[in-house]
């Protein structure tokens, strides 16, 4: 049942409670909810909200390394692309003694599967 007051301080305080509810037992949250929060919750379930300036320091504090740019991860990407082809290439000119990796295929990638699209792939090579 939904509780719209909660009393506190000994039955003498009477506050808006929060309105999360459990998604394991469905009951509501039993916390009273802050006073400066738009969707009645407790500090717990993100009555506080969060500004631009605080996701930016949040950003800032979790920053680990500069590896994991969009840039570097682009790159990353691309050259997975290009070493799955290298090795449809070995396969299908029969360099390759084992067989070919197993899983997703990277993003970009394009099957090279016939002699045509050896040469097809040698010539995306060579183009800047």
């Amino acid at each position: 049942m939904n509780e719209l007051y909660l009393l506190t301080g000994g039955g003498k305080i009477k506050c808006l409670r929060c309105t999360a509810k459990s998604t394991r037992t469905k009951q509501q949250c039993a916390r009273p909810a802050l006073k400066i929060s738009r969707t009645q919750k407790c500090q717990f379930h993100g009555g506080r909200g969060q500004t631009d300036e605080s996701k930016r320091r949040s950003a800032k504090a979790n920053w680990v390394h500069g590896q994991s740019t969009n840039a570097a991860k682009e790159s990353y990407r691309r050259d997975s692309a290009k070493l799955r082809e290298l090795e449809d290439v070995m396969h299908v000119l029969k360099m390759a003694p084992g067989p070919k990796t197993r899983g997703r295929k990277p993003a970009g990638y394009r099957g090279v599967y016939t002699e045509a699209d050896v040469v097809r792939w040698m010539r995306d090579l060579h183009t800047p």
